[in-house]
């Protein structure tokens, strides 16, 4: 019988790109994953993976043996949702991964919540910008606040439910004595210095997407991702900014925010559970934390 902890392993390499950053991710030595690797081929008497470049990829049969590995993963977490729901209790231990933008307004409040409602429940909450719904998929986190821009195509993993929490539309940002807050064309912002993030970015794609159908080639200076580099170049009259709603305190000094007027830009949040999930009290109670503070 296939032992599930190393079709995990395998599933973790082809993942991470290597055997080392898969061994760093399972907190285990490099050897060791290797043993197990080296296990398997034996336990399956093929190949599953072979050497490409400086990583590795899967042979043909360790992409059906992949295939067939991620719905054993959905049946045992569905067996473990399933056994959580006849519980109907919410459990000791929880990850969360979300977006730096979403911590001020969303994340907080929402684990505030959270610990007054579940006191017994210790939330681990990841803020990272990289690849949460792999994470998810991976079952390194068990809840994911993502973002999605309205011009991109879904790209939900297979095996995930995205729940919508709300729409945040993208904000003018400037210094409070360059703009009297009224609505700005997008347009206009040619005549402005601008601070975007980088064009690899879901965000930073998305403003060049509106700026293209505007007819608009943006002049920016600066380049970055960090929101509150971003609000401190405008705050200094240095740039100008397109920042999401929920990233900006609502008390923010030293900055007046705008709508943008004739082509918005809007990006989703949703918090992503693995669908075997879906009926967990554990994953529905951060889910429903977080919805609550959307709605606010």
């Amino acid at each position: 019988m296939l032992d599930i902890r190393r079709l995990h392993m395998l599933k973790t390499v082809v993942a991470r790109g290597s055997i080392t950053a898969a061994a760093q991710s399972l907190g285990l030595t490099a050897g060791a994953v290797s043993q197990q690797l080296a296990a398997l081929r034996r336990e399956v008497g093929v190949d599953v993976l072979r050497p490409d470049g400086r990583t590795v990829a899967l042979t043909e049969a360790g992409r059906v043996l992949v295939e067939h590995a991620d719905r054993i993963f959905d049946a045992v977490r569905e067996a473990e949702s399933a056994v959580a729901a006849v519980k109907d209790t919410v459990g000791a231990a929880v990850t969360l991964a979300a977006l730096p933008s979403t911590v001020a307004r969303v994340v907080a409040p929402a684990l505030t919540a959270l610990a007054a409602r579940h006191p017994r429940l210790t939330v681990t909450c990841l803020v990272t910008d990289q690849a949460q719904l792999r994470e998810l998929s991976l079952g390194t986190v068990d809840v994911v606040l993502g973002q999605r821009y309205h011009h991109m195509p879904d790209a939900t993993p297979r095996g995930v439910v995205a729940h919508r929490l709300l729409d945040d539309p993208l904000l003018v940002v400037t210094a409070a004595d360059r703009s009297d807050g009224c609505p700005v064309p997008l347009r206009e912002l040619a005549a402005h210095r601008l601070v975007l993030p980088p064009p690899d970015t879901d965000c930073g794609q998305a403003v060049l997407h509106a700026c293209r159908l505007a007819g608009l080639t943006p002049s920016a200076p600066y380049v970055t991702a960090d929101v509150a580099a971003q609000l401190a170049l405008a705050r200094a009259g240095l740039a100008t900014a397109l920042v999401p709603r929920t990233a900006i305190e609502p008390a923010a000094p030293g900055i007046r925010t705008s709508p943008v007027e004739d082509r918005p830009i809007h990006r989703e949040l949703f918090a992503a559970t693995r669908r075997a999930d879906t009926a967990d009290p554990t994953a529905n109670a951060v889910v429903a934390a977080l919805r609550t503070v959307a709605r606010q």
